[in-house]
């Protein structure tokens, strides 16, 4: 197995892309003073109406689009819960992940007419950056989107950084009643990171649904929200941070379908990148207890 082929490179993005999108709509929350961790149910709902838009137009474009209102729409119920009403957000996610799970088998047996997984040779996937004109080796036969995952991690670094609204966002997730007694209007940027973390998990979805693959399966996001919470947990508020865990998924889940071809059991090679994951995230807790100790 050579990780230096442009193959395995780009196996490695196609795994990454939707995780880091969920991630960075964790993070603008994380961000904001919201700890998120309804982040699995909108990429799975994202990844379902994505389906819907781009079976009912023959669009995939209008499947990215639908997927990004409706996960939007899908988010506003968090939002309001949690910054309008004041309820606790992980309730609220928890609740919301579940009902995502529930609703998208529902609806693909209501819309589709059978569950477990819909694909149709007139289901429109994304086009690749070949079929689009651009052709760059490491990125192989990618969709747009995976590139533009990794432009909004740069896009996003910049704007928390050099930017008024992200450094007030900073001001807000550290200390709200501060922001607040110097006039800023802190449920103003909770909520729109909120409907932002929708809108990106909406595109994680579409990436998810018709990029890597061209089919809506129940449950198809397959912990990968959870992944993009652990990723936030790892990364904090610093994006390129939040891409490295997410990269750590990326890697491990390539490294594992690779060795599906020299034998390893699928359910082995299926486990590989959450087990690496919850490594990194044990060490990732040793090393912040260390921490104070060597400090004192």
């Amino acid at each position: 197995m050579n990780i230096f082929e442009w193959s395995f490179l780009s196996a490695v993005l196609t795994a990454t892309a939707p995780v880091v999108l969920a991630a960075l709509g964790g993070m603008l929350c994380q961000a904001a003073g919201v700890f998120n961790i309804a982040l699995e149910g909108q990429l799975l709902w994202g990844a379902f109406t994505a389906v819907v838009f781009s079976d009912l137009t023959g669009s995939a474009w209008a499947g990215v689009a639908g997927a990004v209102v409706a996960t939007v729409l899908y988010a506003a119920m968090l939002s309001a819960a949690s910054v309008t009403f004041r309820a606790d957000p992980i309730v609220v996610a928890v609740g919301t992940n579940l009902l995502a799970l529930g609703l998208t088998g529902f609806l693909m047996r209501q819309i589709f007419g059978s569950g477990g997984t819909y694909s149709s040779p007139d289901l429109a996937g994304l086009p690749t950056l070949a079929e689009l004109g651009l052709d760059v080796p490491v990125l192989g036969p990618q969709s747009p989107l995976v590139p533009l995952a990794l432009v909004l991690v740069a896009a996003v670094a910049w704007w928390l950084r050099a930017t008024r609204s992200g450094l007030r966002i900073r001001a807000i997730g550290q200390h709200r009643e501060a922001a607040e007694a110097l006039g800023l209007k802190a449920g103003a940027y909770r909520h729109g990171s909120v409907l932002a973390a929708g809108a990106l998990c909406g595109l994680a979805g579409a990436q998810l649904a018709l990029g890597n693959v061209t089919l809506f399966s129940e449950g198809m996001s397959a912990g990968r929200g959870w992944i993009a919470v652990v990723a936030v947990m790892l990364g904090g508020v610093l994006p390129y941070r939040v891409l490295l865990a997410c990269l750590l998924f990326g890697v491990a889940e390539a490294v594992g379908f690779r060795l599906q071809g020299v034998g390893l059991p699928q359910q082995a090679a299926d486990a590989a990148p959450y087990v690496i994951t919850l490594i990194a995230l044990i060490l990732a807790g040793a090393a912040a207890r260390r921490r104070p100790r060597e400090s004192t």
